[in-house]
C-alpha cells in the first residue's frame, strides 16, 4: 500500500487519491486540519490530526460514519460531517477552521463505476451554483457531474462571489468516480465589515448566516429544543433575520408567499451572526 501524504503547510489542499493494494472489507481515512483538532468517528475519539488510519491493522471497515473535529485551540465550533468509508479506498477530510462562516474545506474519496474505461469527477459545494474550472477552463457549476476525465492529476478551482476560491490538486482514477464536497469559507471582507461610526447612522439588522450541515439543511424549531417541533427546514448559504438568541440558539423571521411571516429556532452550531 502506498499513500501520498497531504501537504497542510500551502494555503490550499493537495491531495492525492489512490486505490489502496490491500484487497481488505476496509477503507482508510485521512484527516488533517488547521489548527490541529481532535477527531472522533461516530462519537470516539480515534486521534488528532495529521490523521491517517491507512495501515492494514489500523483502516476502518466499510460503512457510512459521522466524523467530528474539535479544534485543540482557536474559539472555533467543532465540524461534523457524514462520510463513507468504500472497501480498499482512501477518503480524505480537510478542514481550515475560520471564524464563522470563513471557514473552509473539502471531503475527497472513490467509488467504482460500471465503465471500466471512464474517469468521472462529481462535485458539490456548500453554497451551491459555485463556478468550476478544471485545469485552468470553466467546466460548469456545482452540482456537477463530469462522466469522463483523463485518468491522471487535475488542478480543480471554486469560485463564487462573496467567498474565497477553493483549490484541490486530484487525481482520477480508471473505473472510478472521483467525489468532492467543498465548502467554501466567506470571503474576508464580507466576514469581518469595517463600521463606520455615525449619530445620525440607521440601525443595522443583524443577519444569520447558515453553514455547512452534516445533512445539507438545518431543521427549524418551534421553540429553542431539540425536543420541539420542526415547523421549516433552511438550506446552508441562506441569510435570515436575527429576532432574538438564547444560549445555543437564535429565533429567526421566514417569510413564505404561503405563510407569510413567522418565527423559529436553529442551532447556533450551524450558524453564524453577520
Amino acid at each position: 500500500m502506498w499513500v501520498v501524504p497531504l501537504l497542510i503547510a500551502i494555503p490550499v489542499f493537495i491531495g492525492t487519491v489512490v486505490i489502496l493494494a490491500q484487497k481488505t472489507g476496509k477503507g482508510a481515512l485521512q484527516v488533517t486540519s488547521i489548527p490541529g483538532s481532535q477527531v472522533y468517528l461516530d462519537g470516539k475519539l480515534i486521534g488528532k490530526t495529521p490523521l491517517c488510519k491507512c495501515e492494514t491493522a489500523d483502516m476502518i471497515p466499510v460503512g457510512d460514519y459521522a466524523v467530528r473535529l474539535v479544534p485543540s485551540s482557536g474559539n472555533f465550533l467543532p465540524f461534523e460531517e457524514k462520510i463513507t468509508i468504500y472497501k480498499s479506498v482512501l477518503t480524505v477530510l480537510d478542514r481550515t477552521f475560520g471564524n464563522g462562516a470563513s471557514s473552509e474545506g473539502v471531503v475527497i474519496t472513490l467509488t467504482p463505476i460500471s465503465d471500466k474505461n471512464a474517469s468521472q469527477f462529481f462535485s458539490i459545494s456548500f453554497p451551491d451554483k459555485a463556478q468550476v474550472f478544471l485545469d485552468g477552463s470553466p467546466v460548469g457549476k456545482t452540482a456537477l457531474l463530469l462522466p469522463n476525465i483523463s485518468p491522471s492529476d487535475h488542478e480543480v478551482t471554486f469560485k463564487k462571489e462573496g467567498y474565497k476560491d477553493k483549490i484541490i490538486r486530484l487525481r482520477a482514477v480508471k473505473g472510478y468516480k472521483l467525489s468532492s464536497i467543498v465548502f467554501l469559507g466567506i470571503s474576508d471582507a464580507i466576514a469581518s465589515p469595517s463600521a463606520v461610526a455615525s449619530s445620525s447612522a440607521v440601525p443595522v439588522v443583524a443577519k444569520i448566516l447558515i453553514l455547512a450541515t452534516p445533512t445539507g439543511f438545518l431543521n427549524v424549531r418551534a421553540s429553542s429544543s431539540l425536543s420541539s417541533a420542526i415547523v421549516d427546514k433552511v438550506n446552508p448559504g441562506e441569510s435570515f433575520e436575527l429576532v432574538s438568541e438564547v444560549s445555543g440558539w437564535y429565533e429567526i423571521k421566514l417569510e413564505s408567499p404561503a405563510d407569510g411571516v413567522k418565527t423559529g429556532w436553529i442551532s447556533s452550531s450551524y450558524a453564524s451572526k453577520q
